[in-house]
């Protein structure tokens, strides 16, 4: 009886849930021109906001006069004064969080999170389940385990600011109603080592009615092979009420096809784009490709042509001036301060009303070094055209440039470790390259041009990538192997653990 009420509950709630967010999706412009106005205003009397005239600040054509586009190191100095405990300094007050993160340049990164800004990150996973519940009018799995592979929920102070991993703090604000139903136990989220930490969670979880779970791609496959390894079942047999999978962090496609080989069946799948600086979308129909951006969460959004990112005189475009299928470097400005911030990602609309996104690839992931600017956009898809047409079952893969070959012309080197190889690795070769050409004109012309040859695959052995995030220090949490390098930094390390030919 409880479990029945606890299931319809959730219905109804779905439902009058999804019916409340129907004005936000028609009216993003107004609301977007009407929220940056507010952000402006809130923090006029800021450090940032005296520094940049907030005070004169009337439109957003006002607003990108002021305020240049920045990325964190230009953001740093304002927030090094925040983290000394400074008030009033990118935000009223103080930030309620750091999310940590991992940096390129300087080490860690600090980004501020706002008593205003958190409720959103919360809010707008509520919102991703919700939609899932009214579609698929089936609330099953609210009454069996839930399992989000996360990192610890440990933090740490600066300045009585709490600090800690992204998915840690939000560990903190899972909704008590969901929290007798949660996995794993505090003691093994407390782990910091991620094998130690993957293997009790297989101990923890394997005899459970799992019906959710919950983690970026690589790091959910982990699980599932030590699962199916101790117990020697598929995963949908040693869970058959699971129901759902949500995914964030990276492109879900490339992985599907191994993720369903694990899985032993479909399972329904949720993909999602929290990031340490907000949540920005989440697939709202889990039948159908697309992203819904979420334009009421106290973020304003700001797009640059891919092409001209980077570049002094680049177009900083809003919702109503962006168009379909076009790549865009996405900017943000925050309720947590962060103002016109570019984040490194790049997005692609493929609807309009509402607003529905992919995410396409990285601003600082690809690869270029022959004027050729391939992303990680062309290259999924081209490995997955690719698949279909000549079974194979990819685990990871990267991509970068040999420019000064041994012999012969420069190419690009795929390092690709197969869970299952394709019956021709020759021939599926020839079709990847085919299917690069046809997705990316520069690339072709290089071909067609004798500046590269094709492009040539590396056959890597069994865990190259597990070994390599473990050697930088990034396995497991939300930690992310570019697919794409304009260097050979990952690419020379993979490379020693090449297949040999038999």
């Amino acid at each position: 009886m409880v479990n029945f009420l606890k299931k319809n509950i959730a219905l109804l709630w779905a439902k009058k849930h999804v019916k409340g967010t129907k004005a936000f999706k028609q009216n993003a412009v107004e609301d977007q021109q009407k929220l940056l106005l507010s952000l402006v205003k809130t923090a006029e009397k800021t450090l940032f906001g005296r520094h940049h005239q907030f005070e004169d600040i009337k439109n957003i054509e006002d607003f990108q006069a002021k305020v240049p586009v920045a990325d964190y190191e230009e953001l740093k100095p304002y927030i090094e004064k925040v983290k000394k405990g400074q008030r009033d300094i990118l935000w009223t007050g103080t930030p309620e969080y750091f999310a940590k993160t991992s940096g390129t340049t300087s080490g860690a990164k600090y980004i501020p999170i706002s008593k205003e800004g958190m409720p959103y990150q919360i809010s707008a996973a509520q919102s991703a389940i919700f939609h899932y519940i009214a579609q698929k009018n089936n609330a099953d799995f609210v009454n069996g385990k839930m399992i989000f592979l996360q990192g610890s929920p440990a933090l740490e102070e600066i300045y009585g600011v709490k600090t800690g991993r992204l998915s840690g703090i939000v560990a903190h604000h899972i909704p008590s109603y969901l929290q007798k139903n949660r996995l794993p136990s505090l003691e093994t989220n407390l782990i910091e080592d991620w094998e130690t930490k993957v293997d009790a969670i297989v101990k923890e979880t394997e005899k459970e009615n799992m019906t959710l779970i919950s983690g970026i791609p690589p790091w959910l496959i982990m699980y599932f092979e030590k699962l199916i390894e101790r117990n020697g079942k598929k995963i949908t047999e040693l869970f058959p009420n699971l129901q759902l999978i949500i995914t964030g962090g990276v492109n879900y496609e490339p992985y599907r096809e191994k993720m369903t080989e694990l899985l032993g069946k479909n399972v329904d799948t949720l993909q999602t784009f929290p990031a340490s600086e907000g949540f920005f979308a989440f697939q709202d129909d889990y039948k159908k490709d697309g992203l819904l951006l979420l334009t009421n969460h106290g973020i304003f959004y700001e797009f640059i042509p891919l092409e001209e990112f980077g570049k002094p005189d680049a177009r900083r475009l809003t919702l109503k001036d962006v168009e379909l299928h076009k790549d865009y470097a996405l900017i943000l400005t925050t309720n947590s301060g962060l103002w016109a911030y570019s984040i490194g990602d790049v997005v692609r609309f493929i609807s309009k009303n509402p607003y529905r996104v992919l995410v396409s690839g990285r601003t600082k992931h690809f690869t270029s070094a022959f004027g050729e600017h391939v992303i990680a956009f062309e290259v999924e898809e081209a490995l997955k055209a690719t698949v279909e047409k000549m079974p194979a079952q990819i685990t990871e893969f990267h991509l970068a440039p040999q420019v000064n070959p041994e012999e012969g012309l420069p190419y690009h080197e795929w390092f690709i470790e197969f869970e299952k190889e394709p019956a021709d690795l020759a021939n599926f070769r020839d079709f990847l390259d085919s299917e690069m050409r046809k997705r990316n004109t520069y690339y072709d012309d290089l071909i067609s041009g004798k500046i590269l040859q094709p492009l040539i695959i590396t056959n890597l052995k069994k865990n190259a990538f597990q070994d390599y995030a473990k050697s930088e220090g990034k396995l497991g949490g939300q930690n992310k192997i570019p697919r794409l390098a304009n260097d050979r930094k990952i690419g020379d390390y993979l490379g020693k653990f090449k297949k040999q030919l038999s």
